[in-house]
């Protein structure tokens, strides 16, 4: 025969092929030319067929001498001796066996994957490497339905579990051939590793530290962390930059690698980096993580001890939006918030903003109308105290004016008094010493008429003095008079200056009374009073509700506390019978 025909399975012709193996359109059949040592192609040979066992042959033995020392008179080619082991490996190996393999490297050409795969001890030293295919036929059977159904892809550092037939080849020494990959076992090693972690963390206390943080109140300056060319990033920035535009909130970015060894480590360094920058002035609010999907294997990288520990430890709370909505890494787990992708991170952000801006237009409209009602109330209690003032005033003013013209009165009567009992006691004065006058001048007149000048002279004398001390005790009348209508002049001066001078004092105080008012009133803001252990009630209307009535009728209530807000449903007041 010129050729040698091979009964050659399908899942096994890029196997005969790469051995040299020809295929005959005609027949439908692989062959080998004749001359081919048929070794390697032993599992193929049709029955009855059987490789030539040259190698028994081709080595001859000459007869031993005395001392034992055999001599070779003939030897094999190393390819005849390849393949020979190639026999004696397909022989050993006439099927797949299920095998555990770690990828350190994986490429495809022409539709065929090549793999670097090895074996690691518990402290990460490599102790077994080899190479292995997949044929391009195999490889569009398998790899679909392995991406599938775990969500990975074949890349550096994913752990499989594979059905891999040995190969041993003259030409490219010994591989391994896949023909089947077993899914859940890659998934059951990524999930292990998490619970390994996640376990740890849980045993240190720290694994829902970040997400008791308290929300932040808003959002102005925001770290981001992200891959240089991640996916999601273009989008995450279209509404960041609108958002920045208006000056609302500032974006810092911080680049990283996502995937590869040591990924992990380079998140966690180049976010510190950056925290350390900011400092205490430009504290970030957030820390935001994003990527923006990928395979299940490129995600794994970030299921990192030394990465979830980290976003455990930030006292700012973290926010994740590294994978899809399936996608879940133990970042997501132990960050304060997580998202599907980084388009619904800054639509939380931004959420959370106009959540704050409508809270804040509610709290001044409040503000407003508590200022505008206090304002009208400070008002009437000025309006009600300046016209009590004023009432006072005048009464006081009548009181001081009615007073005032009853003391002139008593001071005119008596003056007048003073002056007829002054007049009186002046004549009653005159007659008397009319009488002892014309007394003495009769008595004179019969005496001695040499008295007569001398009772002249006294006359005169004491008319004289009679006259003096009338007309010094009315000018003394007249003084006090004066005096005492001065007086009463002053005092009536002084007290009407008093009065006035209260009255000013009053309203002046009244004044800084309301202006204090109005500024507690405009100082009050409900965050101060719902720190002081009140709250905010608000219809399901985002309206404050200020009576039980008004409660009744909304079926659902808001109540805003110090730390954050919750609805309540209200439950109708039982009518009493």
């Amino acid at each position: 025969m010129s050729r040698q025909y091979l009964d050659v399975p399908y899942r096994s012709k890029d196997a005969a092929k790469a051995l040299g193996a020809r295929f005959d359109g005609t027949v439908k059949r692989w062959y080998v030319e004749a001359g081919v040592d048929l070794v390697a192609f032993s599992a193929w040979l049709p029955a009855g067929a059987a490789p030539t066992a040259s190698g028994a042959t081709d080595v001859a033995l000459a007869d031993a001498p005395a001392s034992g020392i055999v001599t070779v008179k003939k030897g094999i080619p190393l390819s005849r001796l390849l393949s020979g082991v190639a026999a004696a490996v397909a022989k050993a190996f006439s099927s797949g066996v299920w095998t555990l393999v770690e990828v350190n490297e994986a490429s495809v050409r022409n539709g065929h994957v090549f793999l670097e795969l090895s074996e690691r001890d518990s402290a990460g030293q490599p102790i077994a490497r080899a190479r292995a295919m997949i044929w391009a036929g195999t490889a569009s059977r398998i790899l679909p339905d392995f991406e599938k159904a775990s969500g990975a892809v074949i890349g550096a550092g994913i752990k499989l579990l594979v059905r891999a037939k040995p190969v041993f080849k003259a030409q490219y020494g010994l591989s391994l051939e896949i023909d089947a990959i077993d899914s859940e076992y890659t998934l059951g090693d990524l999930e292990a590793r998490k619970k390994e972690i996640r376990a740890r963390l849980q045993q240190e206390g720290v694994f829902d530290r970040n997400r008791r943080l308290s929300p932040p109140w808003d959002y102005r300056v925001v770290l981001v962390v992200a891959p240089q060319e991640a996916a999601g990033l273009g989008d995450f920035r279209k509404e960041a930059e609108r958002l920045e535009r208006f000056g609302i909130c500032r974006f810092i970015y911080v680049y990283s690698r996502f995937q590869g060894e040591g990924a992990a480590r380079e998140v966690v360094a180049a976010t510190s980096a950056a925290l350390r920058e900011l400092g205490q002035t430009d504290r970030p609010d957030a820390i935001v993580i994003i990527r923006g999907g990928g395979a299940v294997n490129d995600l794994a990288w970030l299921n990192d001890y030394e990465l979830a520990r980290f976003v455990c430890d930030q006292d700012i709370p973290v926010l994740t939006g590294i994978g899809h909505e399936r996608d879940s890494t133990l970042p997501d787990e132990v960050a304060y918030a997580r998202f599907d992708t980084p388009s619904k991170v800054i639509g939380g952000i931004e959420q959370q903003i106009s959540r704050r801006v409508r809270e804040a237009r509610a709290a001044w409209d409040a503000i407003l109308a508590a200022g505008t009602q206090a304002a009208r109330i400070v008002r009437l209690g000025v309006e009600r105290r300046e016209a009590g003032i004023r009432a006072d005033a005048r009464e006081h003013l009548a009181r001081a004016k009615q007073e005032s013209t009853a003391t002139l009165n008593t001071i005119a009567v008596g003056s007048v008094r003073r002056v007829h009992d002054a007049s009186r006691q002046n004549l009653a004065l005159l007659n008397e010493v009319r009488a002892d006058a014309m007394q003495a001048v009769a008595t004179a007149k019969q005496e001695v008429p040499v008295l007569m000048t001398a009772i002249r002279i006294d006359a005169l004398s004491n008319i004289g003095e009679a006259r003096s001390a009338t007309g010094l005790a009315l000018n003394t009348v007249v003084d006090r008079t004066s005096a005492v209508t001065r007086t009463v002049a002053q005092a009536l001066d002084n007290r009407l200056q008093r009065v006035a001078e209260h009255a000013v004092g009053v309203v002046q105080q009244a004044r800084g009374n309301a202006q204090a008012l109005m500024r507690e009133v405009a100082g009050q803001g409900p965050e101060k009073t719902l720190t002081r252990g009140f709250a905010i009630v608000r219809t399901d209307e985002g309206r404050p509700v200020t009576s039980s009535e008004q409660a009744q009728i909304s079926p659902t209530l808001n109540i805003q506390f110090r730390d954050g807000s919750t609805e309540v449903r209200t439950i109708p007041a039982k009518r009493k019978k």
